[in-house]
């Protein structure tokens, strides 16, 4: 009976969450989160890829870039997007004068879902959006094959 209470008392007891003084990974993601302060950064846009039975398209946000900034590559049906860009900001007032200047690169490389006529491949860019559009190739037809039956 005196066994009761103790059982009792540690069916109570709640489970605390262990945590580190130094955890490397929430360490890791602050300093991600902070750099690189000078201003200069790259970053892989978000890439949409689909495709109808004669077409793959692409579809990529690219805000505030200039297109003609843009490179486009497809080689061996991987899509390669690059380019850069710079925005500056100037402010010249009575005894204040600040200048700003945030620059960027980015890059993706995405493996496009079907065989590609790249050279037939357009690009245009409306409302920051970056839109391509690839004519997938003509697959091979099936080649009947006759079997000689020899006596």
């Amino acid at each position: 009976m005196a066994e009761a209470p103790r059982a009792k008392k540690e069916a109570n007891m709640s489970i605390i969450k262990w945590t580190p003084m130094l955890d490397p990974f929430n360490e890791m993601d602050r300093w991600l989160d902070n750099w690189p302060a000078s201003g200069m950064a790259s970053f892989a846009p978000a890439v949409d890829v689909f495709e109808d039975a004669d077409n793959v398209y692409v579809e990529t946000p690219l805000p505030g870039i200039n297109p003609e900034q843009v490179n486009i590559a497809i080689e061996n049906d991987i899509l390669t997007i690059e380019g850069a860009s710079e925005k500056k900001t100037e402010v010249d007032e009575k005894n204040y004068y600040r200048k700003e200047v945030r620059s960027g690169s980015f890059h993706r490389a995405v493996a496009l879902p079907s065989s590609v006529k790249s050279e037939e491949a357009k690009a245009e860019y409306e409302k920051g959006i970056l839109k391509i559009t690839v004519p997938k190739e003509e697959r091979a037809k099936p080649k009947k094959v006759r079997v000689e039956v020899k006596k």
